[in-house]
């Protein structure tokens, strides 16, 4: 009866291959860069044969089972999943950031070469 269960009582034993916290982070930034692609470009990753969890698999050198395994226990110690969660979140933050100033660098800088050539009397042709 889990009711009964302290709130340090191990509900879930540590699997001997846990993927390290940090490891664990990585793969779930990965996922969530991917499912975000998927969402904006289904079409995508079908186009270049990408099954998602075949590709983050095979580039963490983990398996199925071994992933099953890390995720439910670091599910079962909350505080432990909420501070992976904490950093991903964090991480996909200033990635978004990142994205963001180059994109108005991009902009800028576009900017800057049509006021030039307008300014030197160049006409811009389509």
């Amino acid at each position: 009866m889990l009711a009964g269960l302290a709130c340090n009582e191990k509900v879930v034993e540590k699997p001997e291959d846990l993927i390290p916290r940090e490891k664990m982070v990585d793969i779930l930034y990965d996922l969530s860069l991917l499912n975000a692609g998927k969402a904006i470009d289904p079409d995508a990753l079908k186009e270049k044969n990408i099954q998602t969890m075949d590709y983050i698999y095979r580039k963490y050198d983990i398996d199925s089972a071994r992933y099953a395994r890390s995720d439910l226990y670091y599910a079962s110690v909350p505080l432990e999943y909420e501070a992976i969660y904490r950093t991903l979140v964090n991480r996909l933050e200033e990635q978004k950031i990142r994205v963001e100033e180059e994109r108005t660098q991009k902009s800028d800088s576009a900017r800057q070469r049509t006021i030039n050539r307008s300014k030197s009397g160049d006409t811009i042709r389509d």
